[in-house]
């Protein structure tokens, strides 16, 4: 039981003994005290006034007065008006740092048997391009957050479902078939996924230049302008071929699926360098070409009973207006699916592979409503998370230099963004000489595990529903709030602990600094963090606890020496919170899928 809980406890039971007062959990709520008084914990007093039936300052003087006579981890306190501010004794925080040294995983909840199964769906790619810097953020949120939901005793499947079907993958390989000349990754010397997304960008040129010769002839033909460019969009031959192609790969064409078959396959490889060099990886994998019929017969099947309705051109629809929102299409007239549909497919298979409890969508905010309505239609069809499905919103990611379009090929490149992001660790690292007394391959390997730690860490440390602008540049920097200086201060601490002696066991009558106390108290709020990160869906609620622990500890090593501490004791407390201090840091950052080098 950590001091929070224990002191709460005892305060429910003064409220009871002194006013015959049964507080529930949101009465008995602690809080760190404020610098400028003293105390450890504040306890505010108001909910309890009336049952008292005495002013504030009396009721918490009385509730101060029995806790230092009923609770031994209180050794005194103050008042100020409302609120009852408990000094913890020394003797509790040793208890505390010796409890925390005892348990490897402290914070972390055990993940049982009967512990809820969530399942966190994120990165879903289109298999016409690779992966970007929106999908980084995609694909570290979705990540981390399935560390953060086991932290908290769940069972967790990371899932993905890749868009490997419809006019985007069929634009990319008619590009390939008539501008390619049989180029494969391996003549080409390009990943798999880099080479389909040049050729996605080659149609969208040669589509361009098509619809412009095409607007310009319309117009001569005495077509208004608006008209006659939406018209040639529309009839340009290269996008009327690619339709052809979609409709020949639904009707089974064996030249057209063994096309796709085989370019696909180039990607997937292309993805998979991309998602280890990420370090992020899926337990099942769906695809949309298995999923989307099966949401059609799931469609069918709730038009059967009433939940859908069909209209006089044979499209299928759901009327959302009793939710307060619109008509949904579900079935094109023409029997065709649309991404709804698919969503309901790719759920209907994941409900009969594995007993879901909660399902989370890592998805980006443009797809809002698209979520609130599949919530609603899976509910109908009768998914029992379906009502408390989560579309786990993310902003935007931005450049300095402003937005990305795929289509027009000025993406970041996930793969060229972790490349120069381990680069300039190495750089970096060179001119501030840490690398010095190291041979090249410890080097890389340590830039590596920087620069990466940098990109996540940046990119995990802003609230998710934000839109956030990167500067690679600023995420390598060794000081401030950035990956490389909690890593720094990992490898510091672990250095220390090479060079000191075997530990002396502790005794009770040790005497601790408030800075001391400072960093016993910040390193037992990281279960409360892990908690609130679960709650909230929240990893840069981890990020920022990491964040403020490092700090934490560097005020304390700025302030004490540990080996050269002449008293053993002293040293020993010290070597002990710098062991655990690094013990949570490396917890910490593995939940946001960070790693931590031993040196630095």
């Amino acid at each position: 039981m950590n001091i929070e809980t224990l002191i709460s406890k005892a305060a429910g039971e003064a409220v009871k003994a002194l006013y015959g007062m049964d507080a529930n959990e949101k009465m008995l709520q602690l809080q760190k005290t404020r610098s400028e008084f003293e105390g450890n914990l504040t306890l505010v007093v108001f909910p309890f006034v009336k049952a008292a039936k005495k002013s504030p300052e009396q009721t918490a003087q009385e509730i101060g007065e029995y806790l230092v006579q009923n609770c031994d981890a209180i050794s005194k306190f103050n008042v100020v008006k409302g609120f009852l501010n408990l000094s913890v004794g020394e003797g509790a925080w040793l208890q505390l740092l010796q409890a925390i040294d005892q348990d490897d995983r402290f914070g972390m909840k055990p993940v049982h048997e009967s512990s809820p199964l969530v399942m966190i769906e994120y990165s879903s790619p289109n298999t016409n391009k690779p992966l970007h810097l929106g999908h980084v953020r995609n694909n570290l949120l979705g990540w981390s957050l399935a560390q953060i939901m086991e932290a908290n005793g769940n069972k967790v499947v990371k899932t993905n479902i890749v868009n490997d079907r419809g006019i985007h993958i069929c634009k990319s390989m008619l590009a390939w078939l008539k501008y390619g000349n049989g180029e494969t990754p391996e003549s080409s010397g390009k990943k798999g996924d880099h080479l389909i997304g040049d050729y996605y960008v080659a149609f969208d040129k040669h589509y361009r230049e098509e619809v412009k010769e095409l607007t310009a002839q319309l117009v001569a033909s005495g077509l208004p302008a608006e008209q006659a460019e939406e018209k040639a969009k529309q009839e340009a031959p290269l996008i009327k071929e690619a339709h052809e192609m979609l409709v020949k790969w639904e009707n089974n064409d064996p030249e057209v699926r063994a096309l796709w078959e085989k370019m696909n396959n180039w990607v997937y490889a292309g993805f998979d360098e991309t998602y280890k060099k990420m370090g992020v990886s899926f337990d099942k994998i769906y695809y949309e070409s298995q999923t989307y019929l099966k949401g059609k017969a799931k469609v069918e099947e709730g038009l059967a009973k009433g939940l859908f309705e069909r209209h006089e051109d044979n499209s299928v629809w759901a009327d959302l207006t009793n939710e307060g929102l619109d008509q949904k299409l579900l079935l094109r007239s023409d029997g065709t699916s649309v991404y709804m549909t698919q969503d309901i497919g790719t759920a209907e298979m994941r409900f009969q592979d594995y007993p879901i409890d909660k399902m989370i969508y890592v998805v980006g905010n443009e797809q809002n409503y698209h979520f609130q309505v599949l919530s609603i239609l899976l509910d109908r069809l009768g998914f029992k998370w379906g009502k408390e499905l989560v579309h786990f919103s993310y902003g935007m990611v931005e450049l300095p230099n402003g937005k990305m379009k795929s289509r027009e090929g000025t993406v970041v490149d996930a793969d060229d963004l972790m490349q120069l992001m381990v680069e300039d660790a190495y750089k970096t690292s060179m001119e501030l000489g840490k690398f010095d007394d190291m041979t090249e391959e410890e080097r890389r390997e340590i830039a590596r595990i920087v620069g990466m730690g940098a990109l996540k860490y940046f990119i995990l440390k802003v609230d998710a529903r934000k839109n956030m602008l990167f500067n690679p540049e600023e995420s390598i920097d060794f000081n401030g709030n950035t990956g490389p200086f909690i890593q720094y201060t990992y490898a510091r601490i672990r250095s220390i602990l090479r060079k000191a002696p075997s530990m002396t066991s502790l005794t009770s009558a040790i005497s601790l600094s408030s800075k001391e106390i400072e960093l016993i108290q910040k390193m037992s709020e990281f279960g409360a963090a892990v908690e609130q990160a679960g709650k909230d869906y929240s990893p840069s609620g981890i990020a920022n606890y990491c964040y403020e622990l490092t700090k934490v500890f560097n005020q304390f090593y700025h302030d004490f020496s540990i080996l050269n501490e002449p008293d053993e004791q002293k040293k020993a407390v010290r070597l002990m919170l710098a062991k655990n201090v690094a013990k949570i840091i490396k917890n910490g950052m593995g939940l946001l899928g960070i790693e931590v080098p031993e040196r630095m």
